[in-house]
């Protein structure tokens, strides 16, 4: 029998005992979950066995039973009258089992119920309302059905590993069933659940229809021309049975075919690859089902077809001001305060009774020498026990040694204490004695006390604060105790560790003084100005500020309390409560000594191993006073069995503190309804408002009976949360029960004033601030001037504006109103409210309302925080529970489903974040309470680790803003608008290319009868000569050869830096000599075939592109298949060379051996391929002939990439475009022969290959090139290399850039002790297709900038499928510059600059100078009329070097002439252009180019493709993720996708799997405050799995893809409601 299932209930008491404080000890962390398990099993091991063999009694008794009752059952066949007999036998025995089995049940189930409530915080239990929540509960169920929402889905590993399961169990609630529940839910099958009421059928309906609406749309935009899905194309090279399945389908992007498993084929060399799981197969095969994902999505669809409440404005434009308007617009029908202004309620006249001392230490001394054996503090210890005691000559004694020893011991040389200096006061809560007599030694000796709570670790909640507090007031010496000086932490030396944010300290021992000397007098006695103690106290922002009471109004609210309480010498009164700050402090430190009366301290670790402790006090010592929360009333109602000896007929007040609280009601009735017999009176239940501004705000006068004395109402919630008073009846649903705190303290004044603006007097049945004018308050906040006279010298202003009184209020931070009879009410504090849509709500009401919905199963021990975050100008309610550790995934969603409709029903408002995180995880005060402030930093900051966590913003945000409305212009009329303003066109070209002719005869005749012998006639350099230059790279090779043999071309570095190779130009000429006899030879190509290169970056790669040249064929470069993931690459290889109608494929050696293996057979065909080459194996033959186009604008080259929107495109190139493009990036970047580049970039398509390939030949300057993977392995060897060779000019790609800079981001010290300069480098320019990543480029600068790198080196270009190259950042001309524009405007399409630094401000940065030959205009993607300067649209080429077209295999050429032919309907008709998708706009700058020209700079936002077009406005991925990666360290990459209107967000977590709840309030958030739009799913994915490809850009749609055929294997996945 297991130590955990001994039956506690049968234990003896102190067992039980020992048992309750091992769990304290826990729970504050005082001890680990293994000193637990072993202590606790040490107390149980001899009570074990004895219960194991009483447990082996039953069952041998139970078996006995079943034996006997088996006889009676034959007995009955044979004899019926003696059967009958043995059935009531039979029954009888077995009735008395059922029956002891019913009664252990019932114990069990007593135990259970008592356990759980000895550990709830009761401060807000209501039985009333937990009855109005169950009946909303259940009128909610009864209303039209609503959808079920969506459970998340979490790995299971998250599951398992998941810190409610490592939590300790509560020992009170030791329920199997729930235990056994929690297993079975973390079953796989449960992660999958689908649920009820969504049928298979109508989700893919659903799923199929907007596919094909997609589809649809895609081909509206080209996809059946060039362009085409990758699930498309592949399925011609799948396998028989996989290609009758999905013929039948129309083109699905999203199919969860094999196709869908290449969404990672394009990761970039930093992501790791990681295996596919299987996709799941249809059912039917008809209906393409995407799994539980657009289940799910369809599910939460469901749920966000419920109207919102508040319905949005129909044309609301995304103003700062407008937003915060229409978040604090009221409702029109709301109640508004109809009563006249309220009158000041004035409190009797202090009567100070005669005999009272002048002051404290005059207390001191006439008890300590006329009374000092009479007994001032008896402390209880943790058993119970009584036995340290303290005497009023004691005190006495040890005030005089405390205040000498400060005055003159304390210090080395000179005294470091003077009167009026501030000293800490750090006391543990179970030492009464020790605290008592330093404060009183710190007024006998003038000091300054300011207590404060132990600091148990560094690391404690809030114990920075009180460290600024301490730093603050100049605190500079700490007393203590010497036992709570050993507990401190302690550093290595042996001293107390110094905490962070605090002063040194110099902790002095108030124990075992010497007596003061006998000449030694008191400083004299101070005025009543002076500073007495300072109370610290807690801002609603986590501040801590320190209250200062000054000795006039110590004294005072000692003799007021006096008054009001009827306190009399020698009472006895038991205190429950802190004794170093609020009510406990005022009660039992103060006014007690003050009056000469006896106080019995309960400690708090008492209170929870003996809930009853401070009645037996009160029956033993016949207290007449006791000071408690009630809290504390209601531990003691539910501990019924320690209830017996009980005697409370001699208390006449016992004092709730917080009873300024509302739901403090109910355990007040319930206590006075159980011990009314006991003794307690009605009358003696006192009630008490107390702030530490204001100190007593009111107290219920004791023995005040009938109306007058005590009162209570019954009001609207519903009216409270607009600030009016308004009565209702208990039996709706909404109401709240308040009783009276009394009446005003005697000799004070108190109005109510209005919480917004200026302090107005408030009408009678209107909720307000309670001020109080007194000479017993605080005098203000120390060191905060400024703070505390908007606190402590406010005067209240009448309706006419003018200032009431010219005596001054102090602010209590209570709201609340007068009652009949000057009674007070208070309906919560001005901290915990929330303004949300123009209505107050109190986070006390909701925490009630949260606890009435099933709490005991659920939350561990009632702990709740609940507080607002300000998120798109508007408060949101966020819950934060900690979950019983016994608590299933299934139940703990439902039970925060049904939460969210109780709230929604009780108090018409939504929650905007519930959270659940492990039991014992929340921030703790030094009492075991919630930390709020640090709560929710941690909740700001992301390092809550919840469980379980549950979005609902649909349901919340309802300021969100409409987009702009757009009207109607033609095309003419913004042209005519635009020239009346005055404002350019935009338009710009860079300078001209010159001209590429070739039809000089002699230059014909003389290179068509060159033979590289070495004897023909060579003409003149073709590339310098004035306007004779050759059209086709083919001869450029073969000039190069001839004239200039022994030039090197191209260098290849390895991944240790070494040379993997050089060739020059007779070696490469001659290498693609043999290539062109392999080809003819065995591949018999004919002139115009198409032949598919597959090579790894290298020299080879160049070689077979000029060998298909020498031959007539058209090269198609193919990126090579993964070593490590062949069967996710190679698929997307094998359909390149389908639809590129490849009949040969080129390779080398290693790869052809790639091709042929096992892995590879097993995915595709090796007989399915065309014929495959080895270069290795090449002739050693010259060509006969050299194969020259007939004309230049025959077919060079097919170009195939895929796009970001997961479409292959492949577009032609030919003869003369290449050639044009190498001539316009030679003259760009002033490439020479005598110049070296370095390359570190794929080159397999774009502007990659043109570098890699043709501008080195063309231009003949030597390359060097840097294989992008051998860059993976060693970050630093381009670097290196660019350092040793003393290049300029580098070329790179971003995915280049980011391992640089994450890689060597602490290297650049190594770097430059090996030697590395970078300050030789004029241009480092990154390959791109997409905006400048401006943050990514400045982190490399400021990086490198160490090892010489200048920060205007580095540039961008820029690139797109009609154009490769379009613009190209310089070696001469202005640097690229920075425009910041406003993102809101970019949503509308409009371009708005703004400066930097203003609010929704985007940087973008210009992507080069524009290329010479190109010409780039922006127009209108939708009326295709020419945009002004500024204005954003889209870019449109015309350039001799753009794509001829798509290749298509369709033959359809409405896209081509769509996309390459496209003309303008204003401006110059007359041009063709190329559309790029691009959006961007033109600026004319202040800077002028080389011909003195001002500089026209191309500014890029985005591509149209990848738009995301929410709610009417037009988003940019890029915008959305960069705002995702600033709001947590741990997200390491980010895409977003929509899917059915909702905005889906991928994150990568770059940390422990418990982590990832964190992220999803944080990206909810984010995305709203910067974007203002709501996230529908947020996916936490491992990092590696958003697939990129080769030029660092994300495929967001084959992300998507992979989402919906659930192949991420996500860490979790939440839908936001």
């Amino acid at each position: 029998m297991s130590q955990a299932a001994v039956n506690t209930s049968s234990l003896p008491l102190e067992i039980r005992a020992k048992l309750a404080e091992l769990e304290l000890e826990l729970s504050e962390g005082d001890i680990t979950q293994k000193g637990f398990e072993k202590k606790r099993a040490r107390l149980l091991a001899p009570y074990a066995q004895q219960q194991q063999q009483q447990h082996q009694r039953q069952e041998q008794l139970r078996q006995e039973l079943q034996r006997q009752q088996h006889q009676n059952q034959q007995r009955q066949q044979q004899q019926r009258q003696s059967g009958q007999q043995g059935r009531h036998a039979g029954s009888g025995s077995s009735g008395s089992g059922h029956g002891n089995e019913r009664q252990s049940q019932a114990q069990r189930r007593r135990d259970r119920r008592r356990g759980r409530h000895d550990h709830r915080d009761e401060r807000y239990r209501s039985d009333i309302h937990a009855e109005a929540v169950q009946q909303a509960l259940a009128q909610h169920s009864k209303r039209n059905r609503v959808p079920v929402m969506p459970m998340p889905s979490k790995r299971q590993s998250l599951v398992l590993n998941n810190p409610v399961m490592d939590t300790p169990t509560d020992t009170s609630s030791d329920d199997e069933s729930i235990h056994s529940g929690r297993l079975s839910t973390s079953s796989p099958e449960h992660a999958s659940r689908q649920p009820s009421g969504l049928t298979k059928n109508s989700a893919g309906g659903s799923r199929s229809s907007v596919s094909s609406q997609s589809t649809t749309t895609s081909g509206a935009q080209g996809a059946p021309g060039g362009i085409y899905s990758i699930a498309d194309v592949l399925q011609d090279s799948l396998p028989s049975s996989s290609q009758n399945k999905t013929q039948q389908l129309p083109p699905d992007v999203t199919s969860p075919s094999v196709a869908s498993q290449t969404f990672r084929m394009d990761r970039t060399i930093d992501r790791r690859h990681r295996p596919q799981p299987k996709p799941q197969q249809p059912e039917d095969e008809n209906v393409p089902v995407h799994g539980k994902v657009s289940a799910k999505i369809q599910q939460l669809l469901n749920t966000l077809k419920r109207p919102k409440r508040k319905p949005l404005r129909e044309f609301f434009v995304d103003e700062e001001e407008e937003l915060e308007a229409i978040a604090k617009e009221v409702d029109p029908n709301a109640p508004k305060a109809e009563g006249p202004v309220i009158s000041p309620a004035v409190g009797e006249s202090l009567a100070i009774p005669s005999g009272l001392p002048r002051n404290l230490e005059a207390a001191v001394q006439r008890y300590g020498s006329a009374s000092y054996k009479a007994t001032v503090i008896t402390a209880l210890d943790a058993t119970g026990k009584h036995s340290i005691t303290l005497t009023y000559g004691k005190l006495l004694s040890r005030m005089q040694k405390i205040a000498f020893s400060l005055l003159n011991k304390v210090g080395q040389k000179e005294p470091a204490i003077r009167p009026g200096d501030r000293v800490a006061l750090v006391y543990p809560n179970s030492d009464p004695i020790s605290f008592m007599c330093a404060f009183y030694g710190c007024l006998y000796a003038g000091v300054v006390p300011v207590p404060i709570e132990v600091p148990l670790t560094r690391k404690d909640a809030g114990s920075q604060q009180i460290g600024f507090l301490l730093g603050s007031c100049g605190v500079s010496v700490a007393l203590t105790s010497e036992a709570c000086l050993k507990g401190l932490p302690k550093g290595p030396s042996g001293e107390v560790a110094q905490f962070k944010g605090w002063p040194r300290l110099t902790w002095f021992v108030t124990e075992h003084l010497s007596k003061p000397a006998k000449d030694w007098m008191p400083p004299p006695r101070l005025s009543d100005e002076q500073t007495a103690y300072i109370e610290y106290t807690t801002a609603k922002d986590g501040s801590v500020m320190g209250v200062t009471v000054n000795r006039g109004a110590m004294l005072c609210h000692c003799r007021t309390l006096t008054a009001a309480c009827n306190y009399t010498e020698g009472e006895i009164i038991v205190n429950v409560l802190d004794f170093k700050r609020d009510v406990g402090l005022w009660h039992s430190i103060l006014t007690s000594v003050f009056n000469g009366m006896h106080v019995v301290f309960v400690p708090y670790s008492l209170m929870k191993v003996n809930p009853t402790s401070w009645l037996h006090m009160v029956t033993r010592f016949k207290a007449t006073c006791a000071t408690v929360k009630s809290r504390d009333m209601h531990w003691a109602l539910v501990a019924q069995k320690d209830q017996k000896d009980i005697n409370l007929s001699s208390l006449r007040m016992l004092l709730v503190a917080d009873g300024a609280n509302p739901w403090s009601l109910s355990s007040c009735d319930a206590f006075l309804n159980v011990f009314q017999n006991k003794g307690l009176k009605p009358e003696a239940i006192c009630p008490t408002a107390s702030s530490a501004e204001a100190l007593t705000v009111a107290v219920r006068r004791p023995g005040r009976t009938g109306g007058q004395g005590t009162g209570r109402g019954v009001l609207s919630m519903s009216g409270l949360s607009y600030g009016v008073v308004r009565v209702d009846t208990e039996d709706k649903l909404t109401s709240l029960i308040l009783q009276d705190v009394g009446t005003v303290m005697p000799g004070a004044v108190a109005v109510i004033v209005k919480v917004d603006n200026a302090p107005g007097l408030c009408k009678t049945d209107e909720v307000g601030e309670i001020c109080v004018a007194s000479g017993a308050i605080g005098v203000g906040y120390f060191g905060l001037q400024g703070l505390s006279n908007n606190t402590f010298k406010i005067q209240p202003l009448a309706s006419d504006g003018k200032p009431m009184a010219e005596q001054t209020f102090v602010r209590t931070g209570l709201l609340g109103f007068l009652g009949p009879g000057g009674m007070i009410f208070v309906v919560g504090k001005v901290d915990g409210l929330m303004n949300i849509s123009g209505r107050r709500h109190n986070t006390d009401d909701i925490i009630a309302t949260v606890l009435a919905v099933e709490p005991m199963k659920f939350i561990y021990r009632g702990r709740i925080a609940v507080f607002s975050i300000k998120v798109l100008k508007d408060e949101r309610i966020v819950i934060i529970a900690e979950q019983r550790p016994d608590s299933s995934e299934e139940d703990s969603f439902q039970w925060m489903s049904r939460v969210l409709q109780a709230i929604d029903s009780i108090h018409q408002v939504g929650v905007y974040c519930l959270l659940l995180v492990p039991a014992n995880s929340l921030p703790k005060t030094p009492l075991g309470g919630i930390h709020l402030w640090e709560t929710k930093q941690r909740f700001m900051e992301g390092s809550l680790h919840p469980c379980n966590v549950l979005m609902c913003p649909h349901t919340c945000v309802t300021n969100l803003p409409k987009p702009r409305q757009k009207h109607p212009v033609g095309p003419s009329s913004v042209m005519v608008g635009n020239l009346v303003q005055g404002r350019r066109i935009a338009g710009a070209q860079g300078r001209d290319i010159g001209t590429l002719d070739g039809d000089d005869e002699q230059y014909r005749k003389g290179f068509s009868s060159l033979r590289l012998s070495g004897k023909q006639h060579i003409p003149s350099d073709p590339i310098e000569s004035t306007g004779k230059t050759h059209q086709f790279l083919s001869e450029i090779l073969q000039w190069r050869a001839a004239t200039t043999p022994e030039e090197v071309l191209y260098s290849q570095l390895n991944a240790k830096g070494g040379g993997a190779g050089a060739v020059s130009c007779m070696q490469l000429h001659k290498r693609a000599e043999r290539i062109g006899c392999l080809l003819l030879e065995k591949g018999k190509i004919n002139t115009g075939d198409h032949v598919a290169l597959i090579f790894t970056p290298g020299i080879d790669l160049i070689a077979a592109v000029y060998g298909c040249f020498y031959v007539g064929a058209v090269p198609v470069p193919v990126r090579p298949p993964h070593h490590q993931n062949i069967a996710t690459t190679l698929p997307t290889v094998k359909m390149i060379v389908d639809v590129s109608k490849s009949v040969a494929v080129l390779t080398m050696g290693t790869m052809l051996k790639l091709l042929k293996s096992k892995e590879a057979a097993s995915a595709i065909d090796v007989k399915s391929w065309p014929v495959l080459l080895d270069c290795d194996d090449t002739p050693r033959k010259k060509l006969s002939s050299i194969y020259r186009a007939p004309t230049p604008e025959m077919l060079a080259y097919l170009d195939f990439s895929v796009s970001t929107t997961g479409m292959l495109a492949g577009i032609k190139m030919s003869h003369s475009a290449a050639s044009n493009l190498s001539r316009s990036l030679k003259l760009q970047a002033e490439l020479y022969p005598s110049r070296t580049i370095a390359l570190c970039l794929d080159p397999f398509c774009g502007l990659g290959f043109v570098l890699w390939c043709l501008v080195g030949v063309y231009a003949g300057h030597h390359t060097i090139l840097i294989p992008p993977a051998d860059v993976e392995a060693n970050p630093s060897l381009w670097l290196m290399a660019v350092s040793q060779n003393k290049v300029r000019d580098v070329f790179c790609s971003y995915g280049v850039i980011e391992i640089s800079t994450k890689g060597l981001g602490g290297s650049t010290a190594s770097l430059r002790a090996k030697g590395v300069n970078l300050s030789g480098v004029r241009t480092c320019v990154v390959v791109a297709e997409e905006r400048p990543r401006i943050n990514l480029c400045n982190s490399f600068s400021k990086l490198f900038k160490d090892v010489g790198l200048s920060p205007r080196a580095v540039s961008t270009t820029f690139g797109c499928r009609v154009n490769v190259a379009v613009c190209c950042q310089g070696t001469s001309g202005p640097d690229p510059t920075s425009v910041f524009v406003d993102m809101r405007a970019l949503r509308n399409d409009r371009v708005t600059l703004v400066e930097k630094g203003s609010p929704h401000s985007l940087c973008l940065m210009e992507s080069g100078k524009i290329l010479p030959g190109v010409k780039v205009v922006i127009a209108n993607p939708e009326t295709k009329g020419q945009c002004g300067d500024s204005h954003l649209g889209e870019i449109w080429v015309s350039s001799p070097h753009s794509a001829s077209g798509y290749f298509t295999i369709y033959g359809d050429e409405s896209l081509q002439n769509d996309h390459f032919s496209a003309s303008l309907t204003t401006g110059d008709t007359t041009a063709v252009y190329s559309r790029t998708g691009y959006l961007g706009f033109l600026r004319q700058t202040d800077l002028t180019n080389h011909a003195g020209e001002y500089h026209d700079a191309l500014y890029i936002v985005g591509s149209l493709d990848e738009t995301l077009m929410l709610r009417g406005m037009r988003y940019h991925p890029i915008d959305i993720e960069n705002s995702v990666l600033r709001c947590h360290k741990n997200i390491c990459e980010c895409a977003v996708f929509t899917w059915t209107n909702l905005l889906v967000v991928v994150v990568e977590l770059e940390g422990p799997e418990n982590e990832a709840l964190d992220l999803i309030p944080l990206v909810t958030n984010v995305v709203l405050e910067e974007h203002y739009l709501i996230v529908g799913v947020v996916v936490v994915v491992d990092p590696g799995v958003i697939p990129i490809n080769s030029r660092g850009e994300k495929q967001r749609m084959h992300l998507r893809d992979g989402f919906l055929a659930d192949q991420l294997d996500p860490i979790y996945v939440a839908y936001n409601m």
